[in-house]
Order: C-alpha cells, then structure tokens, then sequence
C-alpha cells in the first residue's frame, strides 16, 4: 500500500489562499489539483522545471508531486520549493509484484495515491493527471475548471495517427480516434481527460488498474456509470491541440566524476544532481 513518507505545504489551496501574483478574483475559481507521477531519472529535473514553470502561470493549482521511490528525492524537493507553486509532495513505490514484469504498470501506484490525497483533503475542484514530460497549453487547464463530471479533448503526438481523440459528430462522442483501441472503452491518452473531485467522490471504488496499457480505460471504467454523453468536449469541441505527449531522449547515467583531478572543484556539487 502507498505510503505518505513526508507532505510539504507551501500553501493551503483548500483555504481559498492563493500566491500574490495573481489578481483577488481568481480567489474565486475552482481549484484544480494536478497529479504528476514521477521517478528519478536523468531527465526528471529537467522535466520537472518544465512543467513547474507552466503550472506557475495557472491560478489557485495545487500540484501533487509523487514519487515512485520510498523516499523523496531531496533535489526534487528542493526544486518544488524554488519553483513556488502550491504542492505536496509525496512517494508511492511501485509494489514489488508489479515491477518483475516484461512491461510494467508505470505510474500507478503514484497516481492512486493522488487520488487518495484528494479524497481526504478535497470536497470540489477537478483533478487532472499531468505527466512531467508532456507539454501543455495553458488554456487547457482554465478550460477544465469548470468540468462537470468527465472533460476529454485531444493529444497531439501519439502514434502513427498523430492524435489521441474522441470522435465527435453534432456534438456528442461517437467513438475514439487512436492509434490503439485493444478493446478499451475509453482509447484515450492519460493527458486528455480530467475529472471533477465531486464526482470522483461519489465514486468511493474509482482507482487505476495495475495493468499496462489499460490504465486510462481502467480508471474511466471505474467512474461507471457515465454516459458518454455525459462528458463535457473540451479544445472548441475536440478541434483543438492544446496537450502534446512529448518525451525527452533518453539519456545515459552520467559517468562517474574523477575525484583525483576534480574533487576540489564545483564539478563535485554538479555531479551530486546527476543520475
């Protein structure tokens, strides 16, 4: 089971306070709680950067970091503090079982606990899954404060279509658009849809499923019932890009620093970041 290993408040959303940067109104606007799984790699403060800096453009957001790692990252928190949007930051490792197998249910874990955070501290708002190595328009997300109970909409960049989408004819969902449908429900990609807290709440079983390539359908599916016509059309119906599932090249472990020739210099701070 996840563990809340440590929570770092650098606000209290749930309060109505929101950072001085932003005008008195926007007091007003449902809060909207984005959850970011993530795990260390060479690539993740960098990705982490990226997406804080996006975040911190959006109003009365409380961003829930959670790490698949038994502890937090020190660097991780580090970051979060200087890039000063409201967080907490939790860890939710990958239970064993799960992480022997040839294609592993990456993310799960970290987003269940989300989801369990929000069920204990939210009564409103809409939550919505945002992975670190994505990009985001930010008029996708003051278009989803107002979700009723499911908002989807496209994403750019997946697979051989190029598009992740829901189909949509006289303005209702007649089918999805993906380069993969493997008998899902819901083909869609984790960075188009988010969900009202209320109605997350008046589904006490709705979690993610620990099976890989399943996991939006999953989670979907356990919000049932809800009919499609139900879900609320987000990008001016579905005709928009505003999410794009960008990814970083991977990069290799940095190689050992050479302590001989540089063990007094600031390369010894530097190569203390790296993975």
């Amino acid at each position: 089971m996840a563990v809340l290993v440590g929570v770092i408040k650098r606000s209290e959303p749930l309060k109505g306070k929101i950072p001085a940067r932003f005008p008195a109104d926007t007091k007003q606007l449902p809060p909207l709680y984005i959850i970011t799984p993530t795990y260390r790699r060479p690539e993740q403060l960098a990705e982490i950067t990226r997406l804080g800096y996006t975040l911190k453009h959006v109003p009365n957001l409380f961003w829930l970091i959670v790490e698949d790692a038994e502890s937090r990252t020190e660097s991780v928190t580090r970051l979060l503090r200087q890039i000063d949007v409201p967080f907490v930051h939790l860890t939710a490792p990958m239970p064993a079982k799960y992480r022997k197998l040839k294609v592993k249910p990456r993310g799960v874990s970290n987003r269940n606990r989300g989801l369990q955070w929000i069920r204990a501290n939210a009564t409103e708002g809409v939550l919505y899954f945002a992975d670190d190595d994505n990009t985001y328009n930010l008029q996708i997300f003051e278009q989803m404060r107002h979700i009723r109970k499911v908002g989807m909409w496209p994403v750019g960049l997946i697979s051989k279509y190029g598009v992740s989408s829901p189909i949509v004819a006289n303005g209702t969902i007649s089918g999805f658009y993906d380069g993969w449908i493997g008998g899902r429900k819901y083909p869609i990609d984790m960075a188009g849809f988010a969900v009202s807290v209320k109605f997350l709440l008046s589904r006490p079983k709705a979690e993610m499923p620990f099976k890989a390539g399943y996991e939006e359908d999953g989670f979907l599916r356990s919000l049932d019932p809800l009919d499609m016509k139900e879900i609320d059309l987000l990008a001016s119906n579905c005709t928009e890009i505003l999410t794009w599932h960008t990814q970083s090249k991977k990069n290799p472990a940095a190689l050992p620093l050479n302590l001989t020739k540089y063990g007094t210099t600031n390369l010894v701070k530097l190569t203390k970041i790296l993975v």
